[in-house]
């Protein structure tokens, strides 16, 4: 795993702040990195992975405190007021054979990555390996491995409070066709509950009013009619469908495209292992 070193601000003794760093934008993008900011994420990195990341979001933060100290931007304990207020937080999110470590500032995911476990994963969780044909949802066809519902459930659990754009409902829809098969889409699926959802988000101004992606995606395994195993080209064509409808021409992190990308990495690893 690496992360993207800190870029030099232009004007001297400009600190780095959050948007030179990671993928995030509004109030965050605009902060400086401080050193507290720094800590908290080395605490969280090490109560869930057991120590920090060498090329994580940690260590790329700490570099950055350090050159916003020594470039008189920022002060030994400084803390991010939004960082203080909503916290950074480490989360996993169990699959097959590994973790989706999901790292996130205030809400905003800074670093996504997979962390082996050499095992299958068990317990609760939106994206764990099906078994039989009990239950509730969709048929499953194909082989084993994470399908695209399940990255879709992955989604709702990574970013849940995120309001859901055209690039979000554009993701969906061509997730929800890969995983049928069939290009007509499903009448109250979740590409349709999807698509809605972007459309009256477009009329809410505030973020708290709008439709979220746990909303739409914590259930995506039971509403799908069908549903397969996630593979590279199923991972490209829903990182198309995307970025064509982001105005940045970039996926969204531990969003649609990002989860069904991890989703079919590691079944692609899977299949080279057995």
């Amino acid at each position: 795993m690496s992360q993207e070193q800190p870029r030099r601000p232009q004007g001297e003794g400009d600190p780095i702040k959050y948007g030179d760093v990671f993928g995030v934008s509004g109030e965050l993008g605009e902060k400086a990195i401080k050193p507290e900011d720094a800590a908290m994420m080395q605490s969280a990195e090490t109560a869930v992975l057991g120590q920090t990341q060498r090329g994580g979001p940690a260590d790329a933060m700490q570099s950055a405190a350090n050159y916003n100290i020594s470039a008189g931007a920022v002060q030994p304990g400084d803390v991010t007021d939004v960082a203080a207020r909503e916290g950074v937080t480490v989360t996993g999110t169990a699959v097959p054979g590994a973790n989706i470590i999901t790292e996130s500032v205030a809400g905003q995911v800074v670093g996504q990555y997979i962390q082996p476990t050499g095992g299958m994963a068990q317990g609760g969780g939106g994206v764990q390996e099906q078994e039989g044909s009990g239950g509730g949802g969709g048929q499953q066809q194909g082989g084993g491995g994470i399908t695209i519902g399940q990255a879709l459930e992955a989604t709702a659990q990574t970013i849940p409070g995120k309001p859901i754009d055209q690039s979000d409902a554009a993701a969906i829809q061509a997730a929800e066709i890969r995983a049928t098969g069939s290009n007509v889409i499903t009448p109250g699926g979740v590409a349709a509950t999807a698509q809605s959802a972007a459309a009256y988000n477009e009329s809410m101004m505030r973020d708290e009013d709008k439709v979220k992606l746990g909303d739409v995606l914590s259930g995506a395994t039971t509403v799908l009619p069908a549903d397969r195993p996630a593979t590279r080209q199923d991972a490209e064509g829903v990182v198309g469908a995307e970025i064509r409808n982001k105005q940045d021409m970039s996926t969204t992190p531990g969003g649609v495209a990002a989860s069904v990308t991890v989703a079919a990495r590691l079944n692609e690893r899977s299949q080279q292992q057995s």
